[in-house]
């Protein structure tokens, strides 16, 4: 994989439109959590630094191609202004006379945060016409938005075929992290997914399953394959019409040697509630799941496989919990797996990369993500590259 990076830029006094991610969640009209503001710091102060005009482009919320003032992005100036410590510029929208005056206005080491680009129907439809009117305010693009990456708008793939085009600091750990895990990883390499649903993973599971050499299986999806192999879930989720497929991974995960970790014990409830009365239930033998039985977490004998399977790694890719874990006591599992890759990957013996939504959340539960090599925030992006599927605005940086 080779991208360009700021490294190969000339930067000073240039104008440099930079795509960053600040589609932050807001309450009562105030930035609620500025994790994605700050993740755009290392770009925008190394472009401060060398002299560049910093013109930064968002979205925010779904306006659907509509001016909806309550989807403004005005309210990220202040807490921005804060995180770098300078002076914020915000243009009333991100295109023509508003966007034209402000970028004008500009010195090299200024920055301006310009409207929400999807205020634009054009921008979501990558309209050549609006990626030529955002082009027009600048002399280089920088994308700094892996998160968006998997989406080929006029900010995020459009403009990279008109200026010359950069991957930002965020975006280059990212896509440096990826490498480190799928391109070109320490073997053995050992997935863990999770989730409700085999179907929503299907794709990441069968190109997985051709690079790994060992895949532990959690939460909902699991219940799904143990059905597939004729045992009884109770009344856990489950998705029954996904049996053939499960065995299909099964058997092709058998073919091509990845070792695949199913739970061989559950940690099971009536109800899902903190603190409920549960039980120990394991497939086969004694313990059976009973009817009215809930599978919320893998079993102890389950996570030491998982434990074991860990300490032997040096890559491991992570996506998806392997039980309910925002839900005591159904986080043990979850919470000791990830504390076990944490030590080792501070140690230095295991490259840890995880990234989903609900995995960051699980990881900021455990205590961990600090120690993890990297946690990626992208969501959508982190789960396509997960599933082998080429990102458009990642290709666009292609050098």
């Amino acid at each position: 994989m080779s991208f360009r990076t700021l490294d190969q830029a000339h930067l000073a006094g240039q104008r440099a439109l930079v795509r960053v991610d600040f589609n932050v969640p807001m309450e009562a009209g105030r930035v609620a959590d500025d994790t994605r503001l700050r993740a755009a710091v290392p770009t925008i102060e190394r472009l401060r630094r060398a002299g560049a005009k910093v013109i930064l482009l968002a979205h925010f919320d779904r306006p659907k191609g509509k001016r909806v003032p309550e989807m403004s992005l005005r309210p990220v100036v202040e807490p921005l202004a804060k995180l770098i410590g300078g002076p914020v510029a915000f243009a009333e929208d991100s295109v023509g006379e508003p966007a034209r005056a402000a970028v004008a206005a500009m010195k090299p080491g200024d920055v301006l945060l310009l409207e929400n680009l999807r205020f634009h129907p054009g921008e979501e439809a990558n309209e050549p016409a609006f990626g030529r009117a955002l082009a027009a305010n600048g002399d280089l693009y920088v994308n700094d938005a892996f998160s968006a990456a998997h989406r080929a708008h006029a900010s995020t793939e459009g403009l990279a075929r008109l200026l010359p085009a950069y991957a930002g600091e965020q975006m280059r750990r990212e896509l440096e992290a990826l490498e480190l895990a799928l391109g070109r990883p320490q073997r053995p390499v050992m997935g863990i997914v999770g989730g409700a649903k085999v179907s929503t993973k299907l794709d990441l599971l069968e190109n997985l399953v051709g690079k790994l050499q060992v895949l532990a299986i959690g939460g909902g999806m699991a219940n799904t394959f143990r059905f597939a192999q004729g045992y009884d879930v109770g009344a856990s989720l489950c998705e029954t019409e996904m049996a053939e497929t499960a065995r299909e991974i099964l058997e092709n995960a058998k073919t091509v040697g990845c070792h695949m970790i199913l739970p061989t014990d559950v940690v099971v409830a009536k109800v899902l509630e903190p603190n409920a009365a549960t039980r120990i239930a394991r497939f086969g033998g004694e313990a059976k799941i009973q009817p009215d039985d809930k599978i919320f977490d893998v079993g102890p004998n389950t996570l030491a496989q998982i434990v074991d399977a860990i300490a032997e790694a040096r890559t491991l890719i992570w996506n998806g919990p392997l039980g309910v874990f925002e839900v005591q006591p159904f986080d043990r599992a979850t919470v000791q797996a990830a504390q076990e890759a944490a030590k080792r990957a501070k140690a230095g013996k295991l490259v840890a990369v995880a990234g989903g939504g609900d995995t960051v959340a699980a990881l900021n539960a455990a205590g961990v993500t600090d120690d993890f090599t990297f946690v990626s925030t992208a969501g959508g992006a982190f789960l396509e590259w997960m599933e082998g599927k080429t990102l458009p605005g990642v290709a666009a940086l292609a050098g």
